[in-house]
């Protein structure tokens, strides 16, 4: 296995720069910034150079012609670490401004999806439809409130804004976390699969949210949301799917499936780590 570091440089050169351009990013969440250059801090430039260095290595012109094989091999990773570190929910020079845009953004689909939601009950067995009644009823105010502030702060990033939109998001969070148990409570399979996919969709959206208040608010304010949640992430997650929320979240932000996945991922174990 050593022997292959010298064998195949090429390969063994962009291993080490993919890694250079994920480890980069988790570093950078952390604090942990190797000091700074030109204004910016050094572990981006170096992420950065390491994607442009990759690029270049997929078509080395000083290097004896590549295999088919190895060519292609070299180009999907390069590709692959562009997609990552041009996607990543926590790179660098994100302004709160630039958040709240995403945030903003994310409105429309949130509305969709809880109007999706009020739609469904209308075809549910009455049994049935009087649980998931029950358990969706606070959606359409509590999201209402949600694009009011997430706008709000949009208008005027304020702390009291904020404040406001975390409060918002974490009403939202619970509410949409206690509906995926009640559900639960749901038997015809029927029903189940439908209802189940519906409010998944509208905790992959608020979850999204949740993360990027999260990212433009100090530690102790999330920890204070955190503390504030009586259902947590780690009950409901066997209830979530993990494809459907892939593909909401790549169709938002017109990404690969697999890059969205991961940022999925990301963001439910960032939250859990932060107690919710």
């Amino acid at each position: 296995m050593i022997s292959n570091i010298w064998k195949h440089p090429k390969t063994t050169i962009a291993g080490i720069l993919l890694g250079v351009v994920q480890i980069a990013p988790v570093l950078l969440h952390y604090g942990v910034t190797l000091g700074s250059v030109g204004g910016g801090p050094i572990v981006s430039l170096a992420g950065g150079l390491a994607t442009v260095l990759l690029g270049m290595l997929a078509k080395d012109p000083g290097a004896a012609p590549a295999t088919p094989t190895s060519a292609a091999k070299l180009s999907v990773w390069a590709l692959i670490a562009i997609l990552v570190s041009g996607t990543l929910p926590f790179t660098v020079g994100c302004s709160g401004v630039t958040v709240a845009q995403d945030i903003v953004n994310w409105t429309p689909t949130l509305e969709s999806a809880v109007a999706s939601v009020d739609a469904t009950a209308s075809l549910l067995a009455p049994a049935d439809a009087s649980i998931f009644t029950a358990a969706t009823a606070g959606f359409d105010g509590a999201a209402n409130v949600v694009v009011a502030e997430a706008k709000a702060y949009l208008a005027n990033p304020s702390a009291t804004v904020l404040a406001q939109l975390q409060t918002a998001i974490a009403t939202l969070q619970q509410q949409v976390s206690t509906a995926l148990l009640q559900a639960a409570r749901i038997v015809s399979p029927g029903s189940q699969q439908k209802v189940t996919a519906d409010i998944n969709a509208v905790a992959t959206i608020v979850n999204t949210i949740l993360s990027l208040v999260a990212s433009i608010s100090s530690k102790a304010a999330v920890a204070q949301m955190a503390a504030a949640s009586t259902v947590k992430l780690a009950q409901v997650e066997p209830l979530m799917d993990r494809e459907q929320a892939a593909q909401i979240v790549a169709a938002h932000y017109r990404e690969p499936v697999m890059v969205a996945a991961w940022q999925v991922a990301d963001a439910l174990g960032d939250a859990q780590r932060a107690g919710f």
